[in-house]
């Protein structure tokens, strides 16, 4: 990132689902990497959208996180956010928070250029999980590699583990374009994604699915920036994983809005 607001503008995309954000649409990564030893980050947002897909049933999300980032380039932090989709999907548990746990080494190599890789653990703490022999434990593990050269971030990130619950689903994969332009006017950013989710395994046949943003950050000053935008994928609904409890594909076209603020 080139400075503090493309820092903040990468942490809101990651709140859609972003993480993303982010992101790079997935939050944790980006934000790791702002100049300084301790940064932080606390959001609100219309909603928790990740990959496109809906994590909080359309309800507001409150989310944060922190930061320490050594100037060798190597970083570690932890990003949080209120949830619904575990207890929606799974009569009777209880899973109201998402816990991201991430480190990784992030470095300029040449003018313009920045590499970036980690690992990155999707932890939600539960109780009264009962899990069907049709989904295997939400936990999930990926690592991740990433290139920004300017204002585009392109990132593919790779599943370690089953795909927050879809059974058999190791060996996913996600790669996506992240697009995060100054437009030097009135401190507005110009926001633009588009990822692809794989999703393996013979049950998942119909789980992979493309998402994409476009949208505008602005700069409130005080490490304060206010987000908008619409979000939308191909997701199909018939998947039990992108439906809500009434039915609704969580994938579906929507409009966003989010107030971060950085520490």
């Amino acid at each position: 990132m080139k400075n503090k607001l493309l820092a903040l503008s990468a942490i809101t995309a990651a709140c859609l689902m972003t993480m993303s954000s982010a992101m790079a649409e997935d939050a944790p990564a980006a934000a790791a990497a702002e100049p300084g030893p301790i940064t932080a980050n606390v959001t609100l947002a219309s909603e928790y959208r990740y990959r496109g897909i809906a994590q909080t049933n359309s309800l507001p999300a409150v989310q944060g996180g922190f930061d320490y980032a050594h100037e060798s380039g190597f970083y570690v932090g932890n990003w949080n956010s209120t949830i619904s989709w575990i207890g929606d999907t799974y009569a009777g548990a209880s899973a109201p928070i998402e816990m991201d746990l991430y480190a990784g080494f992030k470095k300029e190599v040449s003018e313009g250029l920045t590499l970036d890789g980690g690992v990155l653990q999707y932890y939600y703490p539960t109780s009264n999980l009962k899990i069907p022999t049709t989904a295997s434990n939400p936990n999930t593990t990926e690592l991740y590699v990433a290139a920004t050269y300017s204002f585009a971030t392109l990132k593919y990130s790779y599943s370690l583990t089953d795909l927050f619950g879809q059974i058999g689903s190791k060996g996913s994969s996600y790669v996506d374009l992240a697009l995060n332009y100054d437009t030097g006017v009135e401190g507005i950013i110009l926001n633009g994604h588009v990822g692809y989710q794989n999703v393996t395994g013979t049950a998942n046949a119909n789980s992979s699915y493309t998402d994409w943003k476009l949208g505008l950050t602005k700069d409130l000053g005080n490490g304060m920036n206010v987000a908008v935008a619409y979000i939308g994928t191909n997701a199909n609904g018939s998947v039990a994983f992108y439906q809500s409890p009434t039915g609704q594909n969580l994938g579906r076209g929507t409009g966003f809005i989010s107030f971060t603020k950085a520490f």
